[in-house]
């Protein structure tokens, strides 16, 4: 029998959600739902299944789970409803911008004892997720530096800045989930400067646009997190682990990954240009991953208290880049 998802939210990321179903074996969207009805019209044509209002969507048995594609400010009252209904439930990041409200969010979810995915889809990139079980299985050793390096080929568009909680809950947060899922140990001591550098404006809307923050564990491993909104490259996306007996890297994504060599030298393609391209597979292997869990009991490789630990330490990040020092994520 089907496994069938509700889908709320017809925006962009619902539709990667969309193709991300449709290619998954014996499963299927059974309805649609989006404040802006056209929008949810429109996919819904597209996948064969029906817009239907919330209240039908959570008393419908047919349902089997839900998936949350909505804007960010309705992330947090979706999942409670999902806890009150019995509903297991697949979120993207993150459960709410209020650190205290996304806690309250994860009590009630573990109370109710229902399943809930989080959209970390950067755990499910092969290549990301290959060099974590290398490092988890000692390939370098004792790991003992780690760095990220995510940059934006633009900044999003101000209206969106505007809304999106900052740079560090909003686009670093992903970093600080892959640095506390490599390291395998919880972060004692962050430090974060930042600077508007790529637009004034976002300045003026009380954001930054390029970012650095420094991570250590309470046994002194080193991870440096490294944000841009902008590129004149492509979309920038790579991981180096460092350790006792080696390195590890996972370096960008390119069309073909064709390399040209000549007189004038070497010369490879740029990175692909957007998230949707470069995580591609991460998007499948996400849904993947949940409908697993869904079917037989286990635990999804990322959930919702993954979820508040990494808005903790973006909560720890943006005190530090204010306050100009190092601040222990135990106050927070």
């Amino acid at each position: 029998m089907a496994t069938e998802f509700a889908l709320i939210g017809a925006g962009r990321i619902g539709k990667v959600h969309i193709r991300a179903v449709d290619m998954l074996a014996d499963t299927r969207i059974r309805y649609i739902c989006d404040v802006h009805e056209p929008s949810a019209r429109k996919l819904a044509e597209e996948c064969n299944s029906t817009v239907a209002d919330l209240d039908t969507i959570f008393a419908d048995e047919k349902v089997d789970a839900i998936i949350i594609a909505s804007a960010t400010d309705t992330h947090a009252d979706l999942l409670k409803r999902c806890a009150a209904t019995g509903k297991p439930v697949f979120c993207e990041k993150p459960i709410d911008l209020d650190l205290a409200s996304a806690r309250e969010v994860a009590k009630i979810i573990d109370a109710a004892g229902i399943l809930c995915g989080l959209g970390f889809n950067r755990r499910f990139d092969p290549q990301f997720n290959r060099l974590h079980t290398r490092v988890a299985n000692g390939d370098i050793g004792e790991i003992e530096t780690l760095l990220i390096i995510s940059r934006d080929p633009a900044p999003p568009p101000l209206d969106y800045i505007k809304v999106s909680g900052g740079l560090f809950r909003d686009m670093m947060i992903h970093d600080f989930d892959i640095a506390r899922w490599i390291l395998n140990e919880e972060i004692a001591t962050v430090y974060a400067t930042g600077s508007s550098l790529v637009d004034k404006a976002i300045a003026t809307a009380g954001d930054i646009d390029t970012a650095s923050v420094t991570l250590k564990t309470s046994s002194g491993r080193i991870a440096i997190i490294s944000n841009s909104r902008r590129t004149t490259y492509g979309y920038d996306q790579r991981i180096e682990a460092f350790g006792s007996r080696g390195m590890l890297q996972a370096m960008n994504h390119t069309e073909t990954n064709l390399v040209f060599s000549g007189d004038a030298g070497v010369v490879s393609e740029k990175p692909l240009d957007f998230f949707l391209e470069r995580y591609a597979d991460a998007y499948r292997l996400e849904l993947t991953d949940f409908v697993r869990a869904l079917q037989t009991g286990t635990a999804p490789l990322a959930d919702h208290w993954d979820g508040v630990a990494s808005l903790q330490l973006a909560e720890a990040a943006i005190a530090s880049c204010e306050s100009g020092v190092a601040v222990n994520l135990a106050e927070f």
